[in-house]
């Protein structure tokens, strides 16, 4: 009857020739000169930040590995002060520093000297003194036996391996198998940790990781460990990259940007190919069938990603450390997909169907280093909502990147993969402004959010950039339009594109865990914002209201300004045609009068074809309002405020969501109604 069947990503010496730093990527334009790397840092420190010393500090390699020297030679007596028990240890993973001198440091831990997952923690220090102490989680880690049942590794392998095929694997073993302790959600408990390898179903590496109790078998949680998303190749135009000189040959080797190299794969799927390497300083002709034409793209996006770290934030490199990471483009046989994989640092970049589209465009080269950076820093799991923030982390640096390059062939914009027509339509990956548009992100926060593909859950994060950035509303940006709803049908107001990315930067680097969900993301990002611009400053009040906008808190002050709000959050379930019609009510009391001329109405259902819905509001006298019929529509899940002039009828009384599913194949439910006066 129909197609719902959407291809998804499944989300990282040479001698150098003095007048070898300009080459030729792509010849299809000529790329803007993109501002001043330091009048940039400049601009951004002239915003209205009313404390410039919360402000991450520029750290040089040394001055970090310093830091994270001085760490690990206290993690004893930091683990004493913090009042751990003997069997704990500390291992310093990040170390990060404002300028006014407050010292972040994340540290992982052991318990019995077996790996803790989920047990991470930063404690904040000024003035050589602990100003604040973030866990990831808060149950104590002690009283816990590290005897396991002699057949728990063959059970954990064999359940691990199951759980991969059931996910597209083709392996049938396991790689690896370790003893941990699992503590991402609840008390802690010996476990094992198994990755099984192989490829993915659509040529992917797999890294699977599934986690089982060492004493029952049963499985707890699984997650993959290679986090992927698409882009686009060959539009960047003209421009300038790092390369070095050896006697007669110049290769893709970036020595400025810590010999970042780019390799070719030739269609292979292990190893690193061979560097990219000629006797000329002109790479790629902007076509396809030159295989240098993605290496400069790839090697472009890098090196626009680094500057980007490096002239905003004051970060060198992904870990910080001045280490760069190293590409590789023209992987398998028409692999759709670009992939960071944080055991070989690394992003790898498809040729696209018929290998004729290599996916190497300027925002993915973001997205996929940025999966890095989270990975160095907060190390958000990818799964569940964690998971979701993860991959809309990626989403907002890939986004902000793009800005940040000013490249004339591939201007800034709120939408992710524009470029390379993977849907075939023409259309996006992914909308920033909207995400319900591609089909199966969530607009907004609800309680099943963490079930969804992380590509899917990232949507109400991504949501939020967009409306702290730019606000709600229709607007134009750079010839793109957009028109960003709310969930509460309250406008919101962009505090700029520049003071969001700092604010998210600095949540991650220094309010982020592994287990952060969306409402930590929230208070995390709160406080980033306080200690940037104040507790009362609009950029607070701001940010505030558009959590809110995507049902995550309330409105800054509390509540909702335009009135009552009347809310039923029973699950009503929604039989598959030709079931009749059911009704969610909300009562409606304490209203003077008529109903409001524009009565907002919010609506959530979970369904996997809106199209199939015929939806209406029932006033208490009977009066029924269309709020949408039966249409193509093929969006996954509807999440959305109408507008109702409903000013003929009574307020107070029984208001009724009406739903009816009109075609056959599948079922969905109402899971929140909501009547805003």
């Amino acid at each position: 009857m129909r197609s719902t069947h959407r291809r998804r990503a499944t989300a990282t010496g040479a001698l150098i020739a003095a007048a070898a730093m300009l080459s030729v990527g792509v010849q299809a334009g000529s790329a803007s000169a993109r501002p001043d790397d330091s009048a940039a840092t400049a601009a951004l420190k002239a915003q209205a930040v009313r404390n410039p010393g919360a402000l991450p500090a520029s750290l040089s390699p040394s001055q970090r590995a310093e830091l994270i020297r001085q760490a690990t030679a206290t993690t004893a007596a930091t683990a004493k002060e913090l009042g751990l028990s003997a069997q704990e240890k500390l291992v310093v993973h990040d170390v990060s520093k404002d300028q006014d001198g407050t010292t972040h440091t994340r540290y992982e831990r052991t318990y019995d000297g077996l790996p803790v997952l989920g047990g991470d923690l930063m404690v904040d220090t000024a003035a050589g003194k602990t100003k604040d102490v973030l866990k990831a989680n808060n149950a104590a880690l002690k009283g816990i036996s590290t005897a396991a049942p002699a057949n728990a590794p063959a059970t954990a392998e064999g359940l691990a391996v199951k759980a991969a095929k059931a996910a597209g694997s083709k392996a049938d073993k396991a790689d690896s198998a370790r003893k941990v302790i699992w503590m991402v959600k609840g008390a802690p408990t010996l476990a094992y940790e198994t990755v099984v390898g192989g490829l993915q179903d659509d040529g992917t590496p797999n890294q699977l990781h599934v986690i089982t109790d060492a004493k029952t078998g049963a499985k707890l949680h699984q997650w993959q460990g290679i986090e992927t998303g698409v882009g686009n190749t060959h539009y960047s135009g003209q421009v300038t990259l790092g390369t070095s000189q050896s006697g007669s040959n110049y290769t893709l080797t970036d020595a400025g940007r810590g010999g970042h190299k780019t390799y070719n794969l030739n269609h292979g799927s292990s190893g690193t190919g061979s560097l990219f390497t000629q006797t000329n300083d002109t790479w790629g002709d902007g076509t396809n069938s030159n295989a240098a034409t993605a290496g400069a793209d790839a090697a472009y996006g890098a090196g626009e990603t680094w500057d980007f770290y490096k002239n905003v934030f004051g970060r060198s490199g992904i870990r910080g450390d001045g280490v760069g990471a190293y590409s590789r483009v023209h992987y398998g046989n028409a692999y759709v997909n670009a992939f960071w994989d944080d055991s070989c640092f690394c992003m790898t970049y498809g040729d696209g169907s018929g290998n004729n589209d290599p996916l190497t465009s300027l925002d993915v080269a973001g997205h996929e280093m940025t999966h890095g950076v989270t990975a160095a820093t907060a190390g958000l799991n990818y799964a569940d909502e964690s998971g979701g923030l993860n991959e809309a982390t990626s989403d907002i640096m890939g986004t902000s990147v793009e800005f940040y390059a000013n490249n004339a062939s591939d201007p800034g914009d709120y939408l992710i993969g524009e470029k390379i027509n993977i849907n075939g339509d023409g259309t996006p990956l992914r909308y920033m402004d909207k995400p319900s548009k591609d089909g199966g992100s969530a607009d907004s926060w609800y309680s099943g959010v963490g079930n969804l593909d992380v590509h899917y859950s990232s949507g109400p994060a991504n949501h939020w950039f967009y409306l702290a950035s730019e606000g709600s509303g229709a607007k134009v940006i750079n010839g793109v339009s957009y028109d960003s709803p709310t969930s509460d049908g309250l406008p919101v107001t962009g505090i700029g594109r520049d003071k969001a990315q700092l604010i998210w930067y600095k949540a991650l680097t220094t309010k982020f865990n592994s287990s952060t969900d969306y409402a930590g993301a929230r208070a995390g990002t709160i406080a980033a914002a306080t200690e940037l611009y104040g507790a009362n400053s609009a950029e607070v009040t701001n940010i505030t209201n558009a959590w809110a906008a995507i049902n995550v808190g309330a409105r800054a002050g509390g509540g909702d300004p335009g009135g009552k709000v009347f809310e039923s959050t029973a699950s009503v379930a929604i039989p598959d045609y030709p079931g009749a019609a059911v009704t969610d009510p909300v009562t409606v009391s304490g209203i003077t009068g008529n109903a409001p001329s524009a009565l907002k109405v919010g609506v959530k259902i979970t369904h996997t074809y809106i199209g199939d819905l015929q939806i209406d509001l029932v006033a208490p006298n009977g009066t029924s309002f269309r709020l949408q019929s039966s249409s193509s529509d093929s969006t996954r899940n509807l999440d959305k405020t109408y507008t109702v002039n409903a000013s003929s009828v009574a307020a107070n009384g029984v208001w009724k969501l009406k739903v009816q599913d009109k075609a056959r194949q599948d079922v969905g439910t109402i899971t929140d109604f909501k009547l805003s006066f």
